[in-house]
């Protein structure tokens, strides 16, 4: 053979080979494309799928946590009611129990005054009854019985009652028995006589009545 066919036939085969080189990369390169066309809609696939499952995970997530945020917040408004309803009862019962003092401070300090004017109704009521027929019918006489019966008056505004004796049955929650005769008028027990009056302040004995009792 000769050189130049030689040549020639050294050409045809690097031809030959070129081409199937290029063959081979078009098929590698067409493989590739496909692989990367399936790893993409794999991918989107996927990332579709887990973006629809994902979602409702992450609402029940936010729904779960809104849940709780709102029932610390229906907690809270419900502690806060009972505190306050507590604070309220506490302040009514604090402020019932006050006024209740404050009356009971208020009769005790009543009392007190009546029974430091009674000795001066009882000198009204002495000086009146030792006075004649004549005498009462001065207008200084006349003018004592008003002073005394405008301070029975006031007295009587302010709850003070005076206690019965005469007549009634002893009662030593009233009565104070200094003295025991026999009576043709009264029955044993019987209240005959009332040496000095007694008063009641509302439902307060302020002073006992000084009574003789029959046998």
């Amino acid at each position: 053979m000769s050189e130049q066919e030689k040549a020639m036939n050294e050409d045809i085969q690097t031809e030959d080979d070129i081409e199937t080189t290029a063959e081979g990369a078009m098929e590698t390169e067409a493989a590739v494309d496909n692989e990367t066309e399936d790893a993409e809609f794999e991918n989107e696939a996927g990332e579709t799928v887990e973006g629809e499952t994902s979602e409702p995970k992450e609402e029940k997530k936010k729904g779960f946590f809104h849940k709780d945020k709102k029932d610390k917040k229906d907690e809270k408004i419900a502690e806060l009611n009972d505190r306050l309803i507590r604070q309220m009862a506490e302040f009514d019962n604090f402020r019932k129990r006050t006024e209740k003092e404050k009356q009971q401070m208020y009769g005790i300090g009543a009392a007190d005054v009546i029974e430091k004017l009674l000795p001066v109704v009882d000198n009204f009521e002495r000086g009146l009854a030792a006075m004649t027929e004549e005498e009462k019918n001065t207008s200084f006489a006349q003018g004592i019985e008003l002073v005394y019966k405008q301070l029975m008056t006031t007295l009587e505004g302010m709850g003070v009652t005076v206690i019965e004796a005469v007549g009634v049955e002893f009662n030593p929650d009233f009565h104070n028995a200094v003295m025991q005769a026999p009576s043709e008028e009264y029955e044993s027990g019987i209240i005959t006589q009332e040496l000095q009056r007694g008063y009641l302040y509302k439902d307060k004995v302020v002073r006992h009545s000084m009574v003789m009792v029959a046998e």
